[in-house]
This record gives C-alpha cells, structure tokens and sequence, in this order.
C-alpha cells in the first residue's frame, strides 16, 4: 500500500487507486482502498494499541477506474474536504481513452442523469424526469492515435468534473458519441469489440489530479498522477 500514498500529514492520506480494486466494498475478502489503508494506519508505531483508525471517505472511484483520492485522517478534515466538495472548490480531472476521434476538440456537457438501482446503471433523461441530477463536465481533446494492431483510431481526452455523479464521466461520455474503451456497461458493439481485441478489461479512465485547500492549513494543494495502465501509455510516450 505504501507504494500508492501520493502524500500523508497528520491530516490527510492521498492515494492512488489502481484499476480493478473498489474504493470500499463489504464483501468479505475482497481487497478495497479503505481497508488496506486502515490495515496501513494501524500498523504504524504511534497507532499501536489504539484501536480501530478513523479514515473519512471524502469520493469515490468506480471499481474499474484507477486514480487518486484523498481520504480524512480526522473528522475535521473530513469536514472541511466534504464542504470543499459541496462549495465547488475541490477540483477533480480525469484522462480518459475514447473511441474513435471526437467531432468537437472541446466542449462542456450539461445533462441530467438518473440511476437505476436495480441494474446500477445511470442515463440521461430529460431534466423533469423523477429523480434526474444535473450532471456537468469539461472535455477536451489531448490527442488522437491509431492503434497499430487494429488500424483503429483512439483519443486521449482530459476532462474536468463538475459534479459527482453516479458513472457520470462513462454515461455523458457515451451519450455523446465518445465511449470510453474498455466500457462494458456504456460502451458501443464497436468499442466492446476493440476493447477485446486488445485485451482491454478495465474502463480506460483514470483521475489524474486533484486540487484543494488542505483542511487545516488553508493551502493549496496539486498532486498529479500519470496513469500507470497500459491502454494510456502509448499517449505519453508517443511524439505526434
């Protein structure tokens, strides 16, 4: 776990989340982001003896998707990132693998998105529909490759969430006709197959940065981190 801790003070612990492991699960014997980082806490000298650590769990990631998260070391903190979050001034950007090339280079989507929770899916619905949420997001285009094996197009895309909603990057995304690769729920026959063929099993959408006021202190803060899954490598690597 330690291997994953971006940043830890006595206030907060910034971690990355890899693609495949749930942000927190009770299923018994499944790995999950709070668990292992609570089973870190404890181990540490100054948290012997003292019981159960407290860890707030400020947002989540989807199971599929990796990237980095902050969590709360005290209810204070806990507090001050919940609020951050509700005023608007906690910033979340995310990379994403999309297929295909987008028809628009950058543009903001505004939709209203409603859960089913009997199949754990969202879609956007017309802003009277019973239970909709206004769901807003940032795109923009990064750049645009053609993967070699499959003589198919791919775009790196960076976008910034506005709100938090249920799979909202994966729902808008693909409602505007750029799905994300290896979307088994949202995605296209054509990206599904694409996402097979080359051994895609995780959603190609990592949240990259993050930025907030550290709950104490009233400062700044950025971390950044590069997405470590093979779908993005190409992307960083590759002069166009």
């Amino acid at each position: 776990m330690q291997k994953n801790i971006v940043f830890e003070d006595k206030s907060i612990i910034v971690a990355y989340k890899p693609a495949g492991i749930a942000t927190q699960t009770a299923r018994l014997g499944q790995q999950d982001m709070v668990s292992e980082l609570k089973n870190y806490l404890s181990g540490k000298p100054e948290n012997k003896g003292k019981g159960e650590p407290y860890l707030g769990l400020i947002h989540r990631l989807d199971q599929p998707v990796a990237g980095i998260l902050v969590f709360a070391k005290t209810r204070q903190a806990a507090a001050s990132l919940s609020s951050q979050i509700t005023d608007g001034t906690f910033h979340k950007y995310y990379y994403s693998v999309i297929y295909g090339r987008p028809e628009k280079e950058k543009c903001r989507l505004e939709d209203y998105l409603y859960k089913d929770r009997k199949t754990n899916m969202s879609m956007v619905v017309k802003q009277d529909f019973p239970e909709a949420k206004k769901a807003v997001l940032d795109y923009k285009l990064i750049k645009t490759l053609m993967i070699l094996e499959v003589l198919q197009e791919a775009s790196l895309m960076e976008i910034e969430l506005f709100t938090g909603r249920h799979h909202q990057i994966r729902v808008q995304m693909a409602n505007a006709g750029m799905p994300l690769l290896g979307d088994s729920k949202y995605g296209t026959q054509e990206d599904k197959q694409l996402s097979r063929e080359i051994g895609l099993k995780n959603v190609a959408l990592c949240a990259y940065k993050l930025q907030f006021k550290h709950p104490e202190t009233g400062k700044d803060l950025s971390f950044i981190r590069q997405p470590e899954e093979e779908i993005f490598l190409p992307f960083f690597t590759t002069k166009i």
